[in-house]
């Protein structure tokens, strides 16, 4: 085994049972994988958690002391529930562990015992439970009596690693997991060089491992801390600094702008707002260049991306080039392609010829597409993940727009790039407001241009948190509210976080039902709502008699493309008053005349994604109204999401609420947003300054020596997170 063990299969090292287990929880595979999997917090056996400060409907891992244990019988069933009281030592600090048929835990769990506890946190008659718990129990002979027996107060005071967790890997299994591990890392290519770490007074690499890990005192660990997040924010920036001079190295098609924009530009039936004048000039002084455009459009939804994004295509078509348009979903495709009809008008639509490819269109339909495509006669294409398929070529691609860059990573772009002889511009559009430090972090190596204005005509969109924990006859008032609205002529967006009573998700299709439990939710006082789906709402509102003579009709993910885009048009038409939808209507939908939101189950979607959905409405003459219905109880953290998201229309404001309550994504891979964060120490949202720093660094570090040959463990640490070409490009340069 190699002194640097960190690419050895963890199965040989902690065996082939416990392995399998970390890999089906975190992807786990390596000995690096585990080692970079970071304590979360650390508590002290001495130490307990303040048991008052838990938040309900989280996981948690707590340090706490055995109070009482009591055995009663079922009420409803046989068998016998234990409950087991916990406190924390300070008055109110008492919280229950409930297991069903285990009384022979009683033994273990006597009063005065200690130990971390992990669960889920449910409330029960207004006391705190955790149903079914995992724990640990501290050593017994050690004690916490002699208190002059140093040995024993320097145990009571050791930092205990606590890290992120599932049902199935309690944090102390990963900290043994570790333990094992560690010892095999003998030697680490560090990958922030001597000098930088002298300089910053930077503990080394190896020793901020085994530190983080196993620390002695509360100086260990946290000097541990100060290492990995600089070396983690100069790996990526570095890594970002290379992606963007490999780009920059390339020759792209300048391309410049002619009869074809002048003729649009002069049957706009409105002036373009300042920010859409700069933005504009800002893409298309790239397009006339020969080296490739990489360039963030970032905008409020309504604020005419889009429109700009359009200028760009007609821009690359004057000498023949395609344009391509990326959309996250079929729906939003769709809408794309008759929103650019529209606004070319029936000329230039006929030269530019706009084309659909989506991966739903019936054969005929596909086949007589992609003729248009190869041949050169579609000039700007839309479509989905579709185009990203090995049959799909393309004439001269000369730019590639991606809408909602939040779906769609760095790989997925450069799948476009190689149906290309030369690299191809390209120009990414997102609604999500992003702070200068995320976008430095997640789009280093793009461009930003801001659109911050929204058009002057834009009315405003009133929101409110529909609390039914607190208030559940409230729910009678929304669909009272729904057909004041129909009434008055308007059209309204019912949104739901399933498709059906199963609870299949609209992205990937995938059952997420909740989670079953060994006991009843009556005999652990646990209420748990049934989700709402398209399905059961569906049913709900076509049977209410508030609604009765209303038009109702169902969108998602399931149906096929021909019905999905029957309903958009219908609904944008006048001809259905309320859609009951899925996600599919999150971005780019636009029916000027839905004025109100409903969100169902609104706890379940991110801030972002309310916001997102919020923006559908309010587009025309009409202010909007965003209402955001939730079971969560004030206090958790879903309700704090939802309650953010109605406190403000503030995109940034929004946007950095957002990145305190999720990971940032994986910042230079497929994935960027949603699942587990590739960023395991740092975070944009506190480590501004730092990342900052670390940019100047990379930068020096490149300027000088730009093989990194000083450097290799920097070297090699970006090669891991780079793509084959720019590895390559880091080789040569």
């Amino acid at each position: 085994m190699g002194l640097d063990a960190r690419d050895d299969k963890l199965a040989g090292l902690i065996g082939g049972k416990t392995a399998a287990s970390l890999q089906k929880a975190f992807g786990m595979t390596t000995v690096g994988d585990l080692l970079e999997h970071y304590p979360r917090r650390y508590a002290k056996r001495g130490e307990l958690t303040a048991l008052t400060d838990v938040p309900l409907d989280e996981n948690v891992t707590i340090v706490a002391e055995v109070l009482d244990v009591r055995e009663r019988p079922m009420r409803q069933r046989r068998g016998s529930l234990l409950e087991v009281r916990i406190t924390d030592g300070r008055s109110g600090g008492i919280l229950t562990l409930t297991f069903f048929n285990q009384a022979w835990r009683a033994r273990d769990l006597t009063p005065g015992v200690r130990g971390i506890f992990a669960g889920k946190v449910s409330r029960y008659r207004d006391a705190l439970q955790l149903a079914h718990p995992d724990y640990e129990l501290f050593d017994a002979e050690r004690g916490l009596s002699d208190e002059t027996d140093e040995n024993a107060l320097a145990w009571a005071k050791q930092p205990i690693p606590i890290y992120a967790a599932t049902g199935q890997v309690a944090s102390w299994q990963i900290a043994k997991a570790v333990e094992l591990v560690l010892p095999h890392l003998t030697e680490l290519d560090d990958p922030v060089p001597e000098s930088v770490r002298s300089e910053r007074g930077l503990v080394d690499g190896l020793t901020a491992l085994r530190w983080v890990h196993q620390p002695r005192d509360d100086s260990e660990w946290m000097r541990a801390r100060d290492y990995l997040r600089f070396a983690e924010a100069l790996v990526l920036q570095s890594a970002l600094l290379v992606r963007k001079a490999e780009s920059a190295s390339s020759v792209a098609q300048p391309r410049t702008p002619g009869d074809l924009t002048a003729r649009f530009d002069a049957r706009l039936p409105f002036e373009l707002t300042p920010d859409q004048v700069t933005v504009g000039a800002e893409i298309r002084a790239d397009l006339e260049r020969s080296i490739p455009m990489n360039r963030l459009v970032q905008g409020e939804v309504g604020s005419g991306k889009t429109l700009v994004a359009l200028r760009a295509m007609l821009q690359t078509a004057e000498n023949g080039g395609q344009s391509v348009l990326l959309a996250p979903t079929e729906v939003l495709a769709a809408q794309h392609l008759r929103s650019i009809v529209s606004m070319l008008g029936p000329d230039l639509s006929a030269e530019l010829m706009p084309t659909l490819v989506t991966g739903q269109l019936g054969a005929a339909q596909k086949r007589q597409a992609l003729l248009r495509v190869v041949a050169g006669q579609a000039l700007i294409v839309v479509g989905t993940h579709a185009l990203l398929s090995d049959n799909v070529s393309l004439f001269d691609l000369g730019l590639v727009v991606v809408d909602e860059q939040h779906r769609f990573g760095v790989e997925q772009r450069a799948a476009l790039r190689v149906k290309s002889d030369t690299v191809p511009h390209t120009l990414v559009l997102t609604a999500t407001p992003i702070p200068r430090t995320v976008a430095m972090t997640v789009f280093g190596d793009l461009d930003v241009s801001v659109i911050a204005t929204l058009p002057g005509n834009r009315v405003g969109i009133e929101s409110h948190t529909v609390a039914l924990a607190e208030h559940p006859q409230w729910v009678t008032r929304v669909w009272e509210r729904v057909r004041e609205e129909v009434d008055a002529g308007r059209q309204v967006f019912v949104v739901c976080s399933a498709i059906d009573v199963a609870g299949v998700a609209e992205d990937d299709g995938a059952l997420v039902p909740e989670a079953a439990e060994l006991v009843s939710g009556d005999e652990l006082g646990e209420t748990r709502p049934e989700r709402a789906s398209v399905e059961s709402v569906m049913t709900l509102l076509t049977n209410l008699s508030v609604l009765e003579g209303v038009r109702i009709a169902a969108l998602h993910g399931r149906m096929k493309s021909d019905e999905k885009d029957a309903v958009m048009q219908a609904f944008s038409a006048g001809k259905i008053d309320v859609v009951v939808a899925t996600t599919v209507i999150e971005v780019g939908v636009d029916v000027p005349n839905a004025s109100t939101m409903v969100v169902m189950d609104a706890d379940r979607f991110g801030v972002s994604q309310l916001h997102q959905l919020r923006g559908r409405v309010g587009r025309g003459a009409h202010a909007g109204l965003a209402l955001f219905v939730t079971h969560a109880e004030t206090g958790t953290l879903a309700r704090e999401r939802v309650d953010a998201v109605a406190s403000t229309t503030d995109g940034f404001e929004l946007a950095r609420i957002d990145l305190e309550l999720r990971a940032e994504g994986d910042v230079l891979g497929a994935a960027q947003s949603g699942g587990r964060s590739s960023l395991k120490m740092l975070r944009v949202t506190r480590d501004g300054d730092l990342i900052e720093t670390a940019r100047s660094v990379a930068s020096g570090l490149l300027e000088t020596d730009p093989e990194l040959a000083s450097a290799p463990g920097l070297r090699d640490a970006i090669r891991r997170r780079l793509s084959q070409s720019e590895a390559e490009f880091l080789e040569k340069n």
